[in-house]
């Protein structure tokens, strides 16, 4: 777990647990790795830690990666953070989400957008913000009725990783009950996906090239003006 996936889970709750009030909270990919989502929840939600092998942090083993024991509807919140990157059929799990969501439930999904390769114990995907608009209409293929709340990659802390970030709320109908977004009140963000009534239409803070090419650009133009400024003194 990497600080920003705390930072981000952290500003999740921030924003979206005053609407939902008391609850639970499901944590998809539980095992605390420097670090779990526990410690950011907030002690209103009860919260159960899943994953497909033991370790801290983790309440329940899965013996199917792709099937969670929990009855239909019986979460209000399900979370997934430095997971989905490790499932290689990462759509069957999300219909799983979805399945142990509440009609208002949220989805809380984190994924890298880029940085190392990291097995654990494959390590198959990146995500970028189209993915959640992506995962919605693949749910809606399936007859579920979900609705994309927002999306977006934050920034880098010290040039280590740019995060995937995605809010779905289970029932498109609830959508209205979360008017918030996260992004209205960060500045570290690109490429913002929101949900239709909020008005926007192209992504957010648009950016064409992820801020690894931006930030080894910004090198290379500097490098380039330092050289011409050596010639233009050498004439």
């Amino acid at each position: 777990m990497h600080a920003t996936a705390l930072l981000n889970a952290e500003r999740f709750f921030d924003v979206y647990a005053p609407r939902i009030g008391p609850g639970r909270v499901v944590d998809i990919g539980a095992q605390d790795v420097n670090g779990s989502l526990r410690s950011v929840c907030p002690p209103t939600l009860r919260y159960t830690g899943v994953d497909f092998v033991a370790g801290k942090g983790v309440d329940v083993v899965l013996d199917d990666p792709y099937r969670l024991p929990f009855p239909d509807a019986t979460f209000d919140v399900a979370l997934s953070s430095s997971c989905f990157e490790h499932s290689e059929f990462f759509w069957l799990l999300f219909l799983e989400i979805m399945r142990v969501l509440k009609p208002a439930g949220l989805f809380y999904l984190n994924v890298p957008a880029n940085g190392p390769y990291h097995r654990y114990p494959v390590d198959c995907w990146r995500f970028y913000p189209d993915s959640a608009e992506a995962l919605v209409r693949w749910g809606r293929r399936n007859g579920v009725g979900s609705a994309l709340l927002e999306s977006f990659t934050t920034d880098q802390y010290r040039y280590v990783w740019n995060d995937f970030v995605a809010v779905i709320v289970r029932d498109a109908d609830c959508a209205g009950r979360y008017p918030d977004r996260i992004v209205r009140g960060i500045a570290g963000y690109s490429n913002a996906h929101v949900h239709p009534a909020d008005g926007a239409g192209e992504p957010l803070q648009m950016q064409q090239f992820p801020q690894d090419q931006r930030y080894l650009g910004w090198r290379w133009h500097k490098k380039l003006s330092l050289w011409r400024d050596r010639w233009r003194g050498c004439r």
